[in-house]
């Protein structure tokens, strides 16, 4: 059975650092790329943070570089996301995703259930 279980979200102030985290299992987590998004109200739920297998290759919205690091353990099955200087417009629910590569047949996705963040005074 496939889980994604993520973790670490709360209530912050602005500043504030946050670590969320994402347990993987029932599928081969060392193969698969791993992504964080992140659905704030009234938008469109959009892709925070990638890592690929591992860890060589990293992506970041433009409005979190230098403040959010991605991170992977491949031993533990495990996706983080280290968040610093946390701003009101990051609050929002954080889901981890993950998908299958290319030569993978029949190809998978996997979504967890999301973890809210919210950064206020």
């Amino acid at each position: 059975q496939v889980q994604l279980l993520e973790s670490g979200g709360g209530l912050v102030q602005p500043g504030g650092s946050l670590s969320l985290s994402c347990e993987a299992s029932g599928f081969t987590f060392i193969i698969t790329d791993m992504t964080w998004y992140r659905q704030i109200p009234g938008k469109e739920r959009e892709l925070v943070a990638r890592i690929t297998p591992f860890g060589d290759t990293t992506y970041y919205l433009d409005s979190v570089k230098g403040r959010f690091i991605i991170s992977r353990d491949n031993d533990k099955n495990i996706v983080g996301l280290q968040m610093n200087n946390l701003k009101p417009e990051d609050t929002g629910v954080y889901y981890c995703n993950a998908v299958s590569p290319a030569y993978v047949e029949p190809a998978y996705e996997h979504w967890g259930q999301g973890t809210q963040v919210t950064v206020s005074s």
